[in-house]
């Protein structure tokens, strides 16, 4: 499938754009998502400016999380079946190629079933219906930072007038789970971003909804908040990598890990297990 060419060149809303367009950063000059910034924060410029100019190709990791976006927000890649239970076939690897290069999501008819049931799911519980009856869904932001100058973006799953509403898929949606998740894959920085974009296109201080819903029947939903403190944490990561990505655009220098000699130290838990 081939991208198409629009390039992003004013501040504001973007409604239908692509998700390919998206994602291939459709600003000339470059531009900081969400999920940028934290891999920017996770590893070096260099491989982060790498990545960005050569963007992984779809893995059957993320189809199920994709399928059910596209299922619940009503919008994105078409979802088509493809027979058997396994694609280790001649025939099935040809039709999954070209599902995918049509830029569809290729399922096994589990998975349709199980995304379908997840759908299901959302629509059935009064809260998180309520949440998604209303606004548009995939809406794209792009923005100058007012601190730094660079541009930013970021892509909305559901935009209402009182709130943006994020649908995340998960194994366990109890709260112990869902603080480690929003630990590990950054969600509080995800929140401060959007809602700074939202303001600067002045569409006031709107709240950040989480809907969680698992994967695994009976596949029980999860309508959270993110505290102040959180949000804080959040900033000052978002801060971080934008004065990381603005340096580096500013000089043209994406460095790497280090450029002397570094003296590396064992984790505290390998040294407790030395004898001295």
């Amino acid at each position: 499938m081939t991208t198409a060419v629009i390039e992003v060149t004013e501040p504001g809303i973007h409604d239908g754009m692509p998700d390919d367009v998206y994602h291939a950063d459709p600003v000339p000059a470059g531009s900081l998502s969400s999920s940028g910034a934290r891999r920017l924060l996770e590893t070096c410029p260099a491989k982060f400016d790498y990545e960005r100019r050569h963007p992984r190709a779809a893995t059957k990791t993320f189809d199920v999380g994709h399928a059910a976006h596209q299922m619940i927000l009503g919008t994105g890649p078409e979802l088509v079946v493809v027979p058997g239970d396994r694609w280790d076939t001649k025939v099935a690897k040809a039709e999954v190629a070209e599902v995918r290069e049509a830029g569809g999501i290729p399922l096994k008819q589990a998975e349709w079933d199980q995304v379908k049931a997840m759908a299901d799911a959302i629509l059935a519980d009064p809260l998180a219906a309520a949440l998604f009856s209303d606004g548009q869904p995939e809406q794209s932001l792009f923005w100058v930072d007012e601190r730094t100058g660079i541009w930013r973006r970021a892509r909305l799953d559901w935009l209402r007038t009182n709130a943006i509403v994020d649908l995340k898929t998960c194994e366990s949606a109890d709260e112990k789970h869902i603080s480690r998740d929003v630990a590990r894959y950054g969600y509080h920085a995800q929140d401060d971003f959007y809602r700074e974009g939202a303001r600067v296109l002045g569409l006031g201080d709107l709240p950040f909804i989480f809907v969680f819903v698992e994967k695994a029947p009976p596949h029980l939903i999860h309508v959270v908040q993110l505290g102040p403190d959180e949000l804080a944490a959040g900033r000052s990561i978002n801060n971080r990598a934008i004065d990381r990505f603005a340096e580096c655009q500013r000089t043209g220098t994406w460095p790497g890990y280090a450029t002397d000699i570094t003296t590396i130290f064992l984790p505290p838990y390998a040294l407790r297990t030395l004898e001295f």
